[in-house]
């Protein structure tokens, strides 16, 4: 219902009138789910097709759309980013920055979250401490709750995804631990002397967008100074459709930054969820410590794997069966062969490691008795999971290797090994399941926006959730192992706050474009995708609190910007909360808006000729030259007017026009260059990409 009027007094007898004039028959208190009127107006209800359209039609309903189901997106990793425990903070600033994470809840018995030497929580802060349960009280690190009762009865974390997410960001130093002696070493967040506010909107994996938006209405309210949400949608939506666009929005025009996770459904294009200019959305990248399995075969052979496994066999010598050849007789060859559910024969099964065609948790080879198991599967062999029994995951051609061994011998045996971390030296890599570009809505906006490490991230876990997430596996444990978007997502966040500790007053696309800017430049070689995959490159939380110029994106420019993209007014309002117009006789494009990153996306394959107008603000030395330098490429030309800018203040700001030509370019290709600018001190660089991929996803 758009943006709050002024007053301050309660919408909820508003709401409940509006939907007692749409409900015929039913009842306004079942289908009533809650209310925002916190930081803008809205209700979310259960409604049919008739009363939807019936409420669409109501004076001041500026939109109705379903909310869908997200999905939850699942040491070394600051140290690999260069935020190490020795580098400057300023933690009395630090201490002052509250973060809010929306996600599956928090676990306080953590020594991550232990509030010793902590003091009162920030004078700013406005929220509360509902956790729903006697035994879980805030403190001076988890300075506020909140839960919704479509998810849970209480705020604690029974995943661990949120307990993991929250630590990963801000969590206390806890020295000496592990996951069964794997990782082993100190764990922190990028922000350890800053507060905790949590939104539990998710359970289990399932998160429902009137949550999230109840979430985001809190947090805003609340104080909080940065968002960060590890949730992502399995479709595309247009922006006015989409709760996490719709409540980022609001986020970004009360000075607030939204870091998301770009979505785990890589390694295909046109795959990434997180679009909004306003959001800075996280792809995954590895670091250079990674955890491996081994097999050792019968006849001495040892082939390599992936599997955070914590396990050790008994014996060197364990029976291996093929999942097709220890079926039982109702399963046929194809269920046989992949393990499915209910196939796999007991008798013939019991105490041998099982050799299946499927990834999976290992619950079946579990069931039957397996003291093992071996997945040979291709795809998403770059990272580990965690499973309830000893298991590796072989690519197909090293499990062809296995399945020949056993076909040579009439006993064939197999052992496998425990989990170890070895070194590599090719990282960063952006990882197999990121989500990749273009954007599906705007793709002259480059998407993801950074990189983040996303591997095998050792954090806090909810020591009521299972490690390996098998209700078959009784394991209880204080810190583990995940990969996903989703431990990226936080890596940003931190990061972000870091720059914030330094520079308070920055607003949210300042912190944005630092990030972006001083972001380490990734190998397209190693990363086909290029910046499809890890949009301006791989963090750097250091460089980024002094990057020396921003692009700095207001309010207004991304009204211009949804207008400029062929919105109306009534449609810009449904994203902005109203109080927002497009001026008749403006025209523009999304190259108008002034990204960190510069996209365009070519239609039609003849000779192009693109402007990119940018402004930047001096936030380095009051005195500075820049100079500009763009990297060459053959099928494209790039001048830069004027290709020096002189600043004599600081905040002081200086426009420049970026020219992209070419003859032609073919359909369903891309190509990308840097610009940079450098006063001898700083160096700024953006990514520009000229592609000619669909805007509608594939």
């Amino acid at each position: 219902m758009g943006a709050l009027s002024k007053g301050g007094y309660s919408l909820t007898s508003q709401h409940l009138s509006i939907l007692e004039e749409v409900l015929k028959d039913s009842s306004t208190a079942d289908n009533f789910v809650q209310s925002y009127q916190r930081s803008f107006n809205g209700f979310a209800a259960k409604l049919n097709e008739q009363e939807r359209k019936k409420l669409a039609s109501k004076e001041g309903v500026v939109s109705v759309f379903p909310s869908k189901t997200l999905q939850l997106q699942t040491t070394r990793s600051w140290d690999f980013v260069g935020l190490s425990n020795a580098v400057q903070t300023i933690p009395s600033v630090e201490s002052d920055l509250i973060v809010g994470v929306i996600d599956s809840g928090i676990s306080p018995e953590s020594e991550s979250f232990s509030d010793k030497g902590f003091g009162p929580p920030p004078k700013k802060w406005k929220g509360v401490c509902n956790t729903g349960m006697l035994t879980f009280k805030c403190n001076n690190k988890i300075i506020g709750a909140r839960f919704y009762p479509n998810v849970s009865k209480s705020v604690k974390d029974s995943v661990g995804h949120g307990t993991h997410t929250a630590s990963t960001v801000a969590g206390n130093l806890v020295s000496n631990v592990g996951f069964y002696g794997l990782a082993q070493g100190n764990a922190r967040g990028g922000v350890p002397s800053a507060r905790i506010a949590v939104y539990k909107v998710c359970n289990t994996e399932d998160c429902s967008e009137s949550d999230i938006l109840a979430g985001f209405d809190d947090a805003i309210a609340d104080g909080v100074d940065i968002i960060s949400l590890s949730v992502s949608s399995n479709g595309i939506r247009d922006f006015d459709s989409d709760s996490i666009a719709i409540g980022s929005f609001h986020a970004m025009q009360n000075g607030i930054l939204t870091s998301h996770a770009a979505g785990n459904k890589g390694p295909r294009r046109q795959t990434i969820t997180s679009l909004a200019p306003w959001l800075l959305s996280v792809a995954a990248s590895n670091t250079d410590r990674h955890i491996i399995d081994k097999v050792v075969l019968g006849d001495g052979k040892v082939v390599m794997g992936n599997s955070i496994n914590s396990f050790t066999l008994n014996g060197t010598n364990h029976s291996l069966v093929y999942g097709k050849d220890a079926s039982v007789e109702t399963c046929d060859p194809d269920s046989a062969r992949v393990c499915a559910d209910e196939c796999l024969d007991s008798e013939l099964v019991k105490g041998k490691i099982v050799l299946c065609d499927q990834l999976s948790l290992g619950d079946e080879a579990l069931r039957a008795g397996a003291v093992g198991t071996i997945m040979s599967v291709d795809g998403h062999d770059d990272s580990s999971i965690i499973y309830p029994l000893p298991a590796i995951h072989l690519n197909n051609q090293t499990g062809e290797q296995v399945k020949s061994y056993i076909n040579s011998t009439k006993n064939p045996t197999a052992n496998i090994l425990k989990s170890e971390a070895i070194n590599d030296s090719s990282a960063p890599t952006i990882v197999s399941f990121s989500s990749r570009g273009p954007n599906s809505i705007t793709p002259d906006i480059l998407k993801p926006d950074i990189s983040a490490p996303g591997v095998d991230i050792l954090a806090a876990f909810s020591t009521f959730a299972s490690p390996s997430n098998s209700i078959k596996d009784t394991r209880s444990v204080k810190f583990s192992i995940l990969s996903g978007t989703s431990m990226a997502c936080p890596h940003v966040t931190g990061a972000a706050a870091y720059v914030k500790s330094f520079h308070p007053d920055w607003s949210p696309s300042a912190i944005k474009s630092a990030l972006m800017t001083t972001a380490w430049q990734m190998n397209a070689t190693r990363n086909p995708d290029a910046e499809f995959a890890y949009g301006a490159g791989n963090i750097d939380p250091v460089k980024a609190t002094n990057p020396g110029l921003v692009y700095e994106i207001l309010r207004d420019d991304y009204i211009k910007f949804l207008c400029n993209i062929g919105w109306d007014t009534q449609r810009v309002g449904i994203v902005s909360g109203g109080n927002s117009s497009c001026q008749e006789g403006t025209k523009g494009t999304a190259l108008d808006l002034n990204y960190p990153s510069m996209t365009a996306y070519l239609q039609q394959d003849k000779p192009f000729v693109i402007n990119f107008t940018r402004t930047v603000k001096n936030v380095g030395s009051a005195n500075s030259t820049y100079k500009a330098s763009v990297t060459s490429h053959s099928e494209i030309k790039i001048s830069v007017m004027p290709r020096v800018l002189s600043f004599t203040s600081l905040n002081q700001v200086k426009s420049f026009v970026v020219t992209v030509s070419g003859s032609k370019f073919p359909p369903l290709s891309m190509t990308s260059v840097s610009l940079e600018w450098s006063d001898g001190t700083h160096t700024v660089r953006s990514p520009i990409v000229v592609h000619s991929f669909s805007g509608s996803s594939k």
